[in-house]
């Protein structure tokens, strides 16, 4: 299988997981430092069990890629711990709408720092895909309206979430920059490490005198380390180290979709028409951007019987 095909794949499945996370998250009961340490927990035992069985943890490690990659979790658990807090107080659908400016500044990151080429066409789409986001965020939830459980004083803080998601957008951006400087290293090592990093980094923050009580919350739990880390992270970053950052970024913009879509059906979160317009021009702006659609027609140079491609 093509090497891009199959990053492709990888994303698309890893970023439909993703957008389950927030239901998980909220179900759960627990406070967002306990869900972010317990999620390390989990993802580390299955991400440890799964690179022993595969026999990749003699001598694959470096100093070096244990630093990287350290740094890499380091902005990974700050990316969950803002995330996960803006659900409550912006409603799932808006914090992850606004989080999926991490695309741009993915790009960003990648034009600045990997000199790749920025094309008016690439720019273009994600232009559409931004203004999409701009109508989901503007048209904010009534204070009063139903969207689940935990989902705070959304009149109050609903511009504290927008700041949490755009910072948890920032730092998922950071991590992302970080793991392409791991090329080569199997991404199970990756987020290994990085998940290892999240619980030293959060044991000392984490309630171990008042554990979940049922095994509901521990379900809930259990799943966002083996499911949501585990299997996500490895699907993620296999695809990370496979893909262009503008084929990831478009990729990405399949979360929000998922999540929204997760919300209005566990939550009963209905968007307003603005909201909608929005979802559908990201979902155009993203399959536009992995087809190869262009917006424009290219001239033919007089003279010339070829047109530009």
């Amino acid at each position: 299988m093509d090497r891009t095909v199959r990053g492709t794949i990888e994303m698309t499945a890893a970023m439909t997981i993703l957008g389950t996370i927030g239901w998980f998250v909220v179900m759960s009961g627990q406070p967002i430092m306990d869900v972010v340490f317990w999620r390390c927990a989990f993802g580390a035992i299955t991400l440890l069990i799964i690179c022993a069985a595969l026999g990749l943890l003699r001598g694959r490690l470096s100093l070096r890629i244990v630093a990287i990659a350290a740094l890499g979790g380091a902005a990974i658990v700050v990316n969950w711990l803002l995330l996960f807090s803006s659900f409550s107080r912006a409603s799932i659908s808006i914090a992850t709408a606004v989080y999926n400016t991490q695309p741009f500044m993915l790009v960003g990151f990648g034009a600045l720092f990997f000199s790749e080429r920025l094309t008016m066409t690439k720019l273009a789409w994600l232009g559409i895909a931004f203004a999409g986001m701009l109508l989901i965020v503007q048209g904010s939830p009534d204070a009063g309206s139903d969207a689940g459980p935990n989902t705070g004083n959304v009149g109050t803080d609903y511009f504290t979430g927008i700041a949490m998601a755009l910072g948890a957008a920032f730092f998922w951006a950071v991590a992302a920059i970080v793991t392409k400087k791991l090329k080569g290293t199997p991404p199970h090592l990756i987020a290994l490490i990085q998940v290892c990093v999240g619980v030293v980094m959060l044991a000392p923050f984490a309630n171990f005198s008042q554990l979940p009580a049922d095994a509901w919350s521990w379900s809930m739990l259990a799943t966002l380390g083996v499911v949501h880390t585990g299997l996500m992270y490895i699907l993620m970053y296999g695809a990370i180290q496979k893909l262009p950052t503008h084929l990831q970024g478009s990729l990405s913009f399949i979360y929000p979709v998922v999540a929204i879509l997760v919300d209005v059906v566990a939550f009963g979160h209905r968007l307003h028409p603005a909201q909608i317009v929005g979802a559908a021009a990201i979902l155009i702006a993203a399959a536009g951007m992995n087809l190869g659609w262009t917006l424009w027609k290219s001239k033919t140079p007089a003279g010339s019987t070829q047109a530009i491609k």
